[in-house]
């Protein structure tokens, strides 16, 4: 039954492929949801025991098979739900069904990354994620053409550095045999060069997770889309591409070299959610910022990879497990509440006509069903109780906590760094949500206008609540994944309602608890307000503005004036530029206008992708003197060259 549903979902995005090419709208669209619940039922209907194998294919005399393991159908669950609300919401793309027919490309690589279990395939699938996430950016068109171009294309180049990685783990593992159940075992064989394989598999799939340096395409990937591309971009397609590098890093990696990757992968991750996010609080655009907290996000996920790696160094399978769980619930929580301030990013847009972060009154003429959901996303991406990211983020710390276990020095420091840059990420991720929800959607500006598609915004916002006051109950949706957790560890997470990091010890307040008690102390001012209403009635008074009876527009703070403090304060990081320009009139103290520009300058795209786009630049003027020189005979001996190479790999292979 779920290899049947899984089934349908694929042929119903291969249809939505073929409708939007035809410029079959509506059709598109509906076979697109239909695809998208299939997803989830068999996603639901996998997560207790996980799925038989099933052939589907032959290449050659290499059988392709897939089997969809519980912790990828949980990924893909939680992702499929943020997609679908992306599918109900209205449209903001200026070629919809394009754009459809992009998001069923995306989605039929996001079901080929988390269930196939042979590496040709698998690479196939991985560039299907690539390619539908440019042609939905490209499909959106709400940059102009050039600069959208651009981003595409600096995403998939970066994108394809990492498939060119995992092409040379292909070779490197499975030269023999592409399955990849014999995987582990050719990998053991490198002895010492185990770990220049583990890098290969960090660099391809975190191209795609954006870990650094590859956080870089984010923001101008994002920033030239809608908040629907950004939703499958930050669930669905981020999700797999977690659970792809956890089962090279937890199942295929060697004991041997666990240790050192998993310092390797706790560095990465703690700096690149420390740099993504001091970026995403710098912000003026909705989808720029949350470009960056997605990347933050994925560092965070990462962060618990790393520590799972290294309790496995040690023979840890309770704590690997606790580790490795931890990093599957705080992207489950995290597509939800970043797919809700997505969305919530595109009905801003609609009202105002752009996606920057300026006061406005767009919470006072929208329905309340759109406020709910948006503060619901945004204290979870700010790790608010009691919502998912607070549950996560604290099980996080918890996990980082447990260092002490460990035999090897630098892995207990590196941990031990790692929790404090975790807190530091948790407290600028506070203030850029403040940022973006307390500037983003109130203020005192006047818009005409009316707020559509809340529904699917209020819908995710509630799932954002919901999902950490059900993980008690369904963490034992977990509990029978064999790989790579064991399962007395999982039970061993939740006490009744109260869920438990393996020990008493690191217990805290469950968020079922923590909601319940959040609203019998609610009744305490309520009370008080209610009693002071009585007594004193309700007086109504202007705001005090400095003596101003009217305070102007122009006195609204702005995204810059909130983020100043912090970007002078790292500016070692930021190095920002400012720019001040004036035209005058006639004379030079008669000045007309005022142009005002700021920016933050990146970390690594001046010293490591501008030369190396510089280089190939030249070395392909130079090589293009020598293989373009109109001699047919030349060309011929190109072709016959090309030839015995493709011959001499397929031999190889």
């Amino acid at each position: 039954m779920v290899l049947d549903s899984f089934c349908v979902a694929a042929s119903l995005f291969v249809l939505t492929i073929a409708l939007g090419v035809l410029r079959q709208g509506g059709l598109a669209r509906l076979t697109l949801i239909l695809g998208t619940l299939a997803t989830l039922i068999g996603s639901a209907a996998n997560l207790p025991g996980g799925s038989a194998t099933g052939a589907l294919w032959s290449l050659g005399d290499i059988a392709v098979t897939w089997q969809l393991q519980p912790a990828a159908a949980w990924l893909l669950f939680w992702g499929g739900l943020a997609a679908l609300a992306a599918f109900l919401s209205p449209s903001r793309a200026k070629n919809p069904t394009i754009w459809m027919a992009g998001a069923a490309v995306a989605l039929l690589g996001s079901l080929g990354v988390a269930g196939l279990q042979e590496g040709v395939s698998f690479l196939i699938a991985w560039e299907f994620l690539s390619f539908g996430g440019a042609v939905m950016l490209l499909a959106d068109g709400l940059q102009e053409t050039q600069r959208g171009g651009q981003a595409s294309l600096y995403m998939l180049a970066l994108l394809e550095i990492g498939a060119v990685a995992l092409l040379l783990c292909l070779v490197l593992l499975g030269a023999q045999d592409t399955d990849f159940t014999g995987w582990a075992a050719s990998w053991a064989t490198y002895g010492g060069a185990a770990f220049g394989v583990a890098v290969l598999f960090i660099i391809g799939f975190g191209a795609k997770l954006g870990i650094l340096p590859f956080y870089e395409w984010y923001p101008g990937a994002y920033g030239s889309g809608s908040g629907a591309s950004g939703a499958l971009l930050s669930g669905v397609v981020l999700n797999v591409a977690y659970f792809a590098l956890g089962r090279a890093m937890l199942d295929w990696l060697p004991v041997s070299a666990a240790t050192g990757v998993g310092i390797l992968l706790v560095s990465l991750g703690t700096v690149s959610a420390i740099l993504a996010i001091l970026y995403a609080f710098q912000q003026e655009d909705w989808r720029r910022l949350l470009a960056f907290s997605t990347a933050e996000n994925a560092g965070l996920a990462v962060v618990a990879l790393g520590a799972a790696s290294l309790f496995r160094a040690d023979g840890l399978a309770m704590l690997m497990t606790l580790a490795w769980t931890v990093g599957l619930i705080h992207l489950g929580g995290h597509g939800l509440a970043k797919g809700a301030m997505m969305l919530s990013a595109d009905r801003v847009a609609a009202v105002r006509g752009h996606y920057q972060i300026a006061q406005s009154r767009v919470l006072a003429i929208a329905p309340w069903t759109l406020g709910i959901g948006a503060l619901f996303g945004a204290m979870s991406l700010a790790a608010m109780p009691p919502m998912a990211g607070f549950a996560s983020e604290w099980y996080l710390f918890q996990t980082v906590f447990q260092d002490f276990h460990l035999t090897s020095s630098a892995a207990q420091v590196t941990l031990a760094l790692g929790g404090a840059g975790l807190a530091l990420t948790a407290a600028i991720a506070l203030a850029t949500m403040v940022k973006v929800f307390g500037i983003g959607l109130l203020g005192r500006e006047e818009n005409p206008g009316k707020v559509t598609g809340r529904w699917p915004v209020l819908g995710l916002g509630l799932l954002v609540l919901a999902y950490p006051v059900a993980l008690p109950w369904t963490l034992a949706a977990l509990a029978q994944d064999n790989w790579p957790a064991t399962p007395a560890a999982i039970a061993a997470m939740v006490r009744g309602p109260i869920l438990v990091p393996l020990t008493p010890h690191f217990a805290f307040i469950s968020p079922p608890l923590l909601l319940l008690t959040g609203l019998l102390l609610a009744l305490i001012p309520l009370g008080l307000l209610g009693w002071s209403h009585r007594r004193h009635g309700r007086r109504r008074v202007p705001v005090w503005g400095h003596g101003l009876r009217r305070i102007p527009a122009e006195n609204a703070i702005t995204a810059l004036a909130f983020s100043n403090a912090l970007r002078e304060f790292y500016s070692f990081v930021y190095r920002p530029r400012t720019q001040t320009r004036a035209r005058h009139t006639e004379r030079e103290y008669f000045v007309r206008d005022l142009q005002f520009e700021y920016s933050q300058a990146p970390v690594f795209g001046p010293w490591l992708f501008r030369p190396a786009v510089r280089l190939l630049q030249q070395l392909s003027d130079r090589i293009g003197l020598v293989l373009q020189n109109g001699s047919l005979n030349a060309y011929l001996a190109y072709i016959g060259i090309l030839l015995i190479v493709v011959f001499a790999s397929v031999f190889y292979l």
